[in-house]
């Protein structure tokens, strides 16, 4: 048996990088605990909706809102379509005034006159104020929005009146500014104010500092900016800027329907980085579209899952439109409210203005290390997969030197950005193949030990299945500890704030799927030959080729188009955008699965990966053929990649991550256990 040795420098450089990549995932697990603080918000509009619909004073429905456990009311800029709805400003076009003066309706004798002296033309806009609070608001909205060109006052009778030169429909919609008289409301019940201004077309410096200006004075918990831009986008953002962090205001970016970054607005980024990321938190709502079709149970879980795996920190709630049986619609939102909260209480979050995370970043020598210990990573793995390097040791260490100098430099210097995310894709990549790789050479010792001591076939026959399940088990426990110290590197080189709020993201997710296979598979044929056992030490490329020119029947080709099949599924089904509906069996396997587990295991480590390690690691023992073990193999490579790949999302809290590793890895064990009894079972039926 030729041997793959392992380098000790190599190995000893790995361990250097995974006690700096444990440093690193203990301070994120701290700066992760102390971000636990939740708003709980909903739109004004839909508290005053539902008052409307309920018969109820809007008072009173707030004062319910409020013992519910709503800590913030969301205040969108106002518009004459809702003024007018609400009676507090009456808007006209000029050609209906004309017309009602022409057909003798008008019967006012001032507006009479003023249409007699031409101060009324048909393609302007008139603007009376029902309340008179609200009519100023609008007054200094419209002179902001359309500048003096475009707004004129003047008086009737005493009264003022705001002509505008507009198309109406589109002055009906305009966005104005966030209304005082909501705020005033917001405030007296003591809730904070969840701001939603929008941006101006053609913003002005002026116009930036009128909307702080309105809001000056009041509770503001966070700004989430509605809209495609953000304010002041794209010219005046420092002001945006400025004035959010002399107020010290919590800059609110809304995720993504994909649960992948945010929605796009124009400067958020910008913004983001100029008020500091340790300012920002993530927004979530349930779609319009979806909530209606989910049981309120099923929402409020919803909820529970998010804030503790996705970070985020504003929870946006919608109200239901339907009530449930035999309560109101008040009732079943004051139901859904309060649950929402005590289901959050009991995961251990607090409630008030959303939590932010502190401007992390791990000490640059710490990241280098990692770095250093991937490249090594790298390099031990050629080594174990080229005979001639791996008997070249020097070259080995001439190799690393190169590679761990050239990427530890720029992360020393403070940048490295790319360097970083090559390091973490490299390590989702390697450290899964290396455990499987180091179980295969244990296995090839411990077969070359019984084919020496003429024992192999004594062995097929007595080995009990107790010992094939506890064997099996402890090296699926041992191979997903080394995987894990992929998750640590992976995790190592990209945390800091920017990845937890995703606004950097892990790039090659689907190819961590892939690459895992095509290194272990390299690994497998450079040390077993799957075309005919009876041949030893057959290179790589010489088992591809002859794999290529074997002719196959037609049942083994349908066999292997399924096989192809269920791989195109996975990949595709990895990430957020692939756009593969999810079977409605799926779902209710993953909600039985989210109850029973701290952190949902994935279907692919729990019901697949992992049961398929136990059984290829039986399958050697048991001196099944090569071609069946090497299938195997590949399958259980999916469970242990799945683990590390895992850590990719970095929004996800280290701690919640690597719970969800070990309760996918312990279930498996047993499904793998029962199948290796079914299998012991069924081969001594066929003896029979």
């Amino acid at each position: 048996m030729k041997k793959f040795t392992y380098n000790r420098v190599l190995l000893a450089a790995i361990g250097v990088g995974l006690f700096a990549a444990l440093i690193i995932a203990g301070q994120r697990f701290f700066v992760e605990s102390e971000n636990k603080q939740i708003d709980l918000a909903v739109d004004y509009q839909s508290v005053v909706d539902l008052a409307e619909r309920e018969g109820l004073e809007l008072d009173d429905v707030l004062k319910l809102t409020k013992e519910a456990g709503i800590t913030s009311l969301a205040i969108y800029d106002s518009s004459l379509e809702k003024l007018a709805r609400t009676g507090k400003i009456f808007t006209l076009a000029g050609s209906d005034i004309l017309a009602n003066y022409q057909s003798g309706t008008l019967t006012n004798e001032l507006w009479r006159q003023t249409i007699e002296f031409g101060l009324v033309a048909p393609n302007r806009v008139y603007v009376i104020g029902g309340d008179l609070d609200s009519y100023y608001d609008t007054k200094e909205a419209l002179l902001q929005r359309l500048g003096e060109e475009r707004v004129k006052i003047f008086s009737v009778g005493g009264i003022e009146v705001i002509e505008v030169k507009a198309q109406f429909g589109e002055l009906m919609k305009m966005p104005l500014a966030l209304p005082r008289d909501e705020m005033n409301k917001a405030r007296a019940f003591g809730f904070t104010i969840l701001a939603r201004p929008m941006n101006f077309h053609k913003c002005t410096a002026e116009n930036v500092q009128f909307v702080f200006d309105r809001i000056e004075g009041y509770p503001i918990s966070e700004i989430v900016f509605d809209g495609p831009a953000v304010l002041g986008a794209s010219n005046f953002l420092d002001l945006t800027a400025a004035n959010m962090s002399r107020r010290k205001i919590t800059l609110g970016v809304i995720e993504h329907f994909t649960q992948l970054q945010f929605y796009p607005q124009m400067g958020m980024y910008y913004l983001a980085q100029k008020i500091g990321e340790d300012h920002v938190a993530r927004l979530y709502a349930i779609p319009k579209d979806e909530q209606p079709k989910l049981a309120m149970s099923t929402a409020i879980n919803r909820w529970s899952t998010t804030d503790r795996e996705r970070n985020i920190r504003i929870n946006l709630l919608r109200i239901y439109d339907k009530p449930e049986p035999e309560t109101t619609l008040l009732e079943t939102n004051m139901k859904y409210f309060r649950e929402v909260r005590a289901g959050l209480e009991r995961d251990g979050f607090t409630f008030g203005k959303a939590g932010t995370f502190e401007n992390y970043y791990p000490n640059v020598i710490l990241r280098a290390l990692v770095i250093v210990g991937t490249a090594a990573a790298g390099v031990l793995y050629l080594s174990l997969v080229s005979r001639r390097l791996n008997r070249n040791r020097r070259l080995q260490l001439q190799l690393f030197a190169i590679i761990a100098i050239c990427a530890a430099i720029p992360v020393l210097m403070g940048a490295g950005g790319k360097v970083r995310l090559l390091a973490a894709l490299a390590s989702a990549n390697l450290f899964p193949a290396l455990a499987i790789i180091w179980q295969l050479d244990l296995l090839r010792v411990i077969q070359y030990k019984i084919r020496i001591q003429n024992r192999a076939a004594r062995l097929k026959e007595n080995l009990s299945t107790a010992q094939l399940v506890w064997t099996s088990g402890f090296a699926l426990l041992v191979t997903g500890v080394l995987s894990m110290t992929g998750a640590a590197y992976l995790s190592g080189a990209l945390s800091d704030v920017s990845y937890f709020l995703e606004f950097e993201i892990f790039r090659g997710i689907k190819l961590t799927f892939v690459l895992p296979l095509i290194l272990v598979a390299v690994a497998f044929l450079q040390r077993f030959n799957v075309v005919d056992e009876l041949r030893k030490n057959v290179p790589a490329t010489q088992q591809i080729k002859e794999l290529l020119d074997k002719s196959v029947s037609v049942k083994m080709f349908l066999a292997l188009m399924v096989v192809a099949g269920a791989f195109v599924v996975l990949i595709a089904r990895s990430g957020h955008t692939s756009g593969m509906p999810v079977s409605g069996a799926e779902i209710k396997i993953r909600a039985m699965l989210e109850q029973m587990f701290y952190a949902r295991p994935r279907s692919k480590e729990i019901f697949f990966g992992h049961p398929a390690f136990m059984l290829a690691f039986a399958a050697f023992l048991k001196k099944f053929p090569k071609m069946i073990c090497f299938v195997l193999v590949m399958a259980g490579t999916i469970g242990q990649s799945s683990m590390v790949e895992t850590f990719a999302h970095m929004r996800t809290p280290i701690l919640m991550s690597f719970i969800r590793g070990l309760d996918g890895l312990i279930p498996g064990a047993i499904i793998g256990a029962v199948l290796i009894i079914f299998l012991q079972f069924f081969v001594k039926r066929l003896k029979h």
